[in-house]
């Protein structure tokens, strides 16, 4: 019988359980096969990888085998808990799916979770029905650079992890940017 994968969980050999153990260190390579097809399209329910269709392309872009930090290091993973990331594997990775690019490790603040939820995104709310436990002051959660930059402008951008930050939030962010409300700013001399 084919494998089976329900929500959260995944066999222990599957990239997003690897990636646990070695960081946020993945090649595109390792997200072939049913569990990705799974995520990538939603499911949330067991299925039958006969049933899967078979991807040849890769699902994330092919540069992903070097994910890099907004600082050019190697990407650290963001939370485990809750566990993060598009591809919920702990890293603010992104990939063709992730439209809009969850690619800024933010610390939540009220003031930031207030203004997403104005915003229309509210990530406070638990969804058992999306494996989400919804979002506290405190928490670490990969968030859009769009909807951070927007939180910038309006004065309630939270705090970010650059160690944790995908190099790809410089497509949107000056870095200046994100060092003036990093948690983890390199030391100026």
């Amino acid at each position: 019988m084919g494998s089976r994968w329900s929500g959260r969980r995944e066999p222990s050999d599957h990239p997003a359980a690897v990636s646990r153990e070695r960081g946020c260190s993945l090649d595109w390579r390792d997200f072939g096969g049913d569990f990705a097809v799974a995520v990538a399209i939603g499911l949330t329910q067991p299925v039958d990888s006969r049933a899967m269709p078979r991807v040849s392309l890769p699902l994330l872009d092919a540069d992903q085998g070097t994910d890099r930090n907004a600082l050019g290091g190697p990407l650290a993973p963001c939370s485990q808990s809750p566990t993060t990331g598009f591809y919920r594997d702990g890293c603010c990775r992104t990939g063709p799916a992730d439209v809009g690019r969850h690619v800024v490790c933010a610390v939540m603040t009220e003031r930031f979770l207030n203004f997403t939820r104005g915003q229309g995104n509210d990530l406070q709310t638990p969804l058992p029905e999306y494996q989400f436990p919804g979002l506290n002051p405190g928490d670490r959660w990969c968030v859009c650079a769009l909807r951070w930059l927007e939180a910038l402008k309006a004065h309630a951008a939270p705090p970010v992890v650059l160690a944790a930050t995908h190099m790809q939030a410089l497509d949107v962010l000056s870095l200046e940017a994100l060092i003036t409300m990093a948690v983890d700013a390199p030391d100026e001399g």
